[in-house]
């Protein structure tokens, strides 16, 4: 018969061992995550993870369309375990091909339903808005555009930039179609050919904006509050403009991250997915610079951002955005 004294220790051990499991069990583990996100911010969740887990990742960099092609094209051969998107487009490509595995519940429950993508194959991130940058000595608040359809109006003609060639745009014209159907997005696309002033980066869009170049610009909210939160330099002059109203202006788009079927550490890489979308992960955006919005059930982002629930963003599957048809459209519209 044991003694009352090391029945007490084995239940302590255990105790011990069920909540450092990952740490015990995992210290010589290592993932590879294909990283389209920002490096500096995906840089501060593997430090966190790592340091609160032992699980080691070697993060890879390049851009959403880079990544979602290599991975089609590498198949079930990738080295990869996790990627990591800025948009969705790009994980929609992947998850059609069918190389993501299917989520646990225990990391799909951890986003609203709202927001989590139909397939169950991919979870939300992190999230940005689009906005429409302006400057405030040339154009009244009272004379900005209601609706982001009305940037083809003729009025509009040389008075807007964007970075069409970048996946941030692709995604915002990949919900239109959703919103507004093929017919009218290509309609728009080409009003745009006419009246956009073409860029390269958001952050060229809003330099030209505050240089007074252009009026305003379609681009995501955190590259107004990154610039402001630095010397403000290139955003002195200038102020956001939220559509709201459910408009294709007012679209979020969610950074995604999905689990490769391939992956030889499933287990591993569950547990960097669950801490990212869970309050480790979602913290970092809460209270570090990238000013990206936290999605996380219950998490509140950074205090400077207007909180998503004020935005009045349209309601879009993000397992419906078809990077393919954008491509198409903005090709022949004149645009890449």
């Amino acid at each position: 018969m044991k003694s009352p004294l090391s029945i007490v220790v084995a239940i302590a051990a255990t105790a011990i061992a069920s909540l450092v499991p990952a740490m015990a069990q995992n210290a010589d583990a290592t993932i590879t995550v294909y990283n389209a996100q920002h490096s500096s911010l995906t840089k501060a969740w593997i430090a966190a993870f790592t340091k609160t887990t032992g699980i080691k990742v070697i993060q890879r960099d390049g851009e959403d369309d880079e990544f979602s092609n290599q991975l089609v094209q590498e198949g079930d051969k990738s080295p990869a375990d996790v990627l990591l998107t800025e948009n969705s487009p790009a994980m929609v490509v992947v998850d059609n091909a069918k190389l993501f595995m299917p989520l646990s519940s225990d990391i799909r429950s951890q986003l609203p339903e709202a927001i989590r993508p139909s397939s169950g194959r991919w979870v939300p991130i992190a999230a940005r808005s689009t906005v429409f940058a302006y400057n405030k000595t040339k154009l009244a608040a009272d004379k900005l555009p209601k609706s982001i359809m009305d940037l083809a109006l003729p009025e509009w003609k040389g008075r807007w930039g964007a970075s069409p060639a970048g996946p941030d745009f692709q995604a915002i014209v990949s919900a239109m179609i959703e919103l507004k159907g093929s017919a009218a997005t290509s309609d728009w696309l080409k009003a745009m050919k006419a009246n956009a002033v073409i860029y390269r980066g958001n952050g060229a869009v809003l330099k030209a904006i505050n240089a007074g170049q252009i009026d305003g610009g379609i681009i995501y909210h955190y590259y107004w509050f990154g610039d402001q939160a630095k010397t403000g330099e290139n955003s002195k002059n200038t102020e956001l403009h939220y559509f709201r109203n459910r408009d294709p202006g007012a679209f979020v788009s969610l950074s995604g991250g999905g689990i490769l079927a391939s992956s030889k550490h499933k287990k591993e890489a569950e547990t960097f997915l669950k801490w990212l979308t869970g309050k480790g992960g979602q913290e970092i955006l809460r209270t570090g610079t990238s000013f990206e919005y936290a999605v996380g059930n219950g998490e509140t982002s950074n205090p400077k951002l207007v909180p998503l629930d004020e935005l009045a963003a349209p309601t879009v599957d993000p397992s419906k955005l078809n990077s393919k048809e954008v491509i198409d459209l903005m090709t022949e519209a004149g645009l890449l």
